[in-house]
């Protein structure tokens, strides 16, 4: 199975491996005078605890490199369904990934996991309570569904410096598209790019630095749909139950739950 290419950015690889650990606010540059943007204030949405900010230096990430630079007012900004992985998925993620590493011994497991609906963009400061705003009003007819993630998986992304394993969605791809569509709307008004034509839906289970998807697949990538194919209960474990929409912009998190 071909490698797809899909647009991660490092704000979405913090989001896998960073997400949900609070840190200390950076202090600003000694000499600028200038203190941090505050985040914006009156948003809709359940907020969530800040993150702390992230480095400019990748050797802190892994390696990774932002897929865009790092400018003062430019908050990026992720729409996705977040999915909280019970025991057994992380038993299973723990067999892949070991499995893997034979092949790809610098492959490391996500922490956080789930399915995005957008690709990461850049809003401006004063951009990010309407587009909120907008997205939760587009959103709100939506309910709760589920799809099923079951094939294994290999991406790269857009300029080829990482490398991710992941599950593909089998089925529910119909609702998936109808959610991306109105959020695809939001985006337009906004003049921000819009998510990728004919995507493949996926929930990203490990990652690494370069393009080494020649080395997981062929018969690395049939052995690894064979053990999920053979894990105990697997149908039912990878039946993905959809009950929000979250969007990150920055260091903050909204959540918009479906009906």
């Amino acid at each position: 199975m071909r490698a797809a290419l899909v647009g991660y950015s490092s704000s979405e690889e913090e989001e896998e491996e960073e997400g949900g650990r609070r840190g200390t606010p950076r202090a600003s540059p000694r000499g600028t005078g200038r203190p941090r943007l505050p985040a914006p204030a009156g948003l809709p949405g359940d907020e969530e605890p800040e993150e702390a900010a992230g480095s400019e230096d990748s050797s802190r990430h892994g390696g990774r490199v932002r897929g865009f630079p790092h400018e003062r007012g430019n908050w990026a900004t992720h729409v996705y369904l977040p999915y909280r992985a019970p025991e057994e998925f992380l038993e299973l993620l723990e067999l892949l990934v070991a499995h893997a590493r034979a092949r790809v011994p610098s492959l490391a497991a996500a922490e956080e996991f789930h399915l995005s609906l957008s690709q990461c963009v850049v809003l401006r400061y004063h951009w990010i309570e309407p587009f909120v705003r907008t997205l939760k009003e587009r959103l709100a007819a939506f309910h709760r569904f589920f799809c099923v993630a079951d094939q294994v998986k290999v991406y790269t992304n857009q300029n080829k410096t990482r490398t991710f394993l992941g599950l593909e969605v089998s089925t529910g791809h119909f609702q998936l598209l109808e959610l991306v569509s109105e959020v695809d709307r939001v985006l337009e008004e906004f003049d921000l790019p819009t998510f990728y034509k004919d995507p493949s839906f996926h929930i990203s289970l490990a990652w690494c630095v370069g393009d080494v998807s020649g080395r997981l697949e062929g018969q690395c990538l049939q052995e690894l749909q064979d053990i999920v194919d053979g894990f105990e209960d697997s149908a039912l474990l990878l039946r993905f139950q959809w009950e929000e929409i979250r969007c990150k912009s920055g260091n903050k998190y909204f959540s918009f739950p479906l009906r």
